[in-house]
């Protein structure tokens, strides 16, 4: 079990993201290009700024990786993973579907995870050993009989290149209903039993880490595309169901 004053503490940096998340939003903020070419603006780097500053006070000892301001003390017990704006490229668009995400690692296995949309005011939160909730209310994902019948998200074609533009070009032909976009808000809709499955590559430690326990928590199944469980070293390549029987279907595809 997470000790209550670390998921106290998740709760507090989420509430010092999503006023700075949402003070730059729909305003023309500036956006500058990282060596990757992925955008990231002064929102993007205040939260960040804000959520650490407030892990140095409360828990020094603490590792820190993020997205926007590299990685200190990853051998410690206690490790977070911060995304402060998830959906970059949506936030600057106006379209509020991005996300913090706040993840933590005991040991090297993921044990907390929240997903806060700042402009809907609505938050996920997973510990290991509880229900996953959204604003402090129990969520579950749903039954789903098949491919045929499943609801699947994956955020944008430029992720799957070589090798997986074709698994997944398959799989988006199996399902009932395929749609692009939704960055991590996606993995909520699963958790809440809106969407039966989200499929994507080349994801980062901090786009995945928070997803993690909010997925499992609700019922849900989330692994890399052969099957293994997420960690900290996985190659970025991730399927999430609410079924296990639609991410059996899945993954006999993708693993092809």
């Amino acid at each position: 079990m997470v000790p209550f004053d670390l998921v106290a503490l998740a709760h507090r940096l989420a509430d010092a993201a999503r006023p700075i998340a949402t003070r730059y939003f729909r305003t023309g903020v500036t956006v500058d290009d990282k060596s990757d070419l992925s955008p990231v603006t002064i929102a993007d780097r205040e939260a960040e700024t804000a959520m650490r500053e407030l892990l140095s006070r409360e828990v020094p000892d603490h590792g820190v990786f993020g997205e926007e301001h590299g990685a200190v003390r990853t051998d410690a017990e206690y490790v977070w993973v911060l995304d402060p704006i998830d959906g970059t490229k949506a936030f600057i668009t106006g379209l509020p579907l991005f996300g913090t995400l706040i993840g933590l690692f005991h040991r090297g296995k993921p044990v907390l995870g929240i997903i806060d949309q700042p402009i809907l005011q609505e938050r996920w939160l997973g510990v290991a050993g509880a229900r996953s909730t959204l604003n402090g209310k129990p969520i579950s994902v749903r039954a789903c009989a098949s491919l045929a019948s499943a609801y699947m998200y994956s955020t944008a074609p430029g992720m799957f290149a070589d090798g997986y533009a074709q698994p997944h070009q398959s799989l988006t032909e199996k399902v009932k209903l395929f749609r692009w976009g939704g960055d991590c808000y996606a993995y909520g809709l699963l958790a809440a039993g809106h969407v039966d499955l989200v499929v994507e590559a080349d994801l980062k430690l901090y786009d995945y880490a928070a997803l993690i326990p909010v997925i499992t928590g609700a019922g849900g199944t989330i692994t890399d595309w052969k099957g293994n469980a997420l960690d900290m070293h996985s190659d970025g390549a991730v399927v999430a169901a609410g079924d296990p029987a639609v991410h059996r279907a899945a993954l006999d595809i993708l693993s092809a």
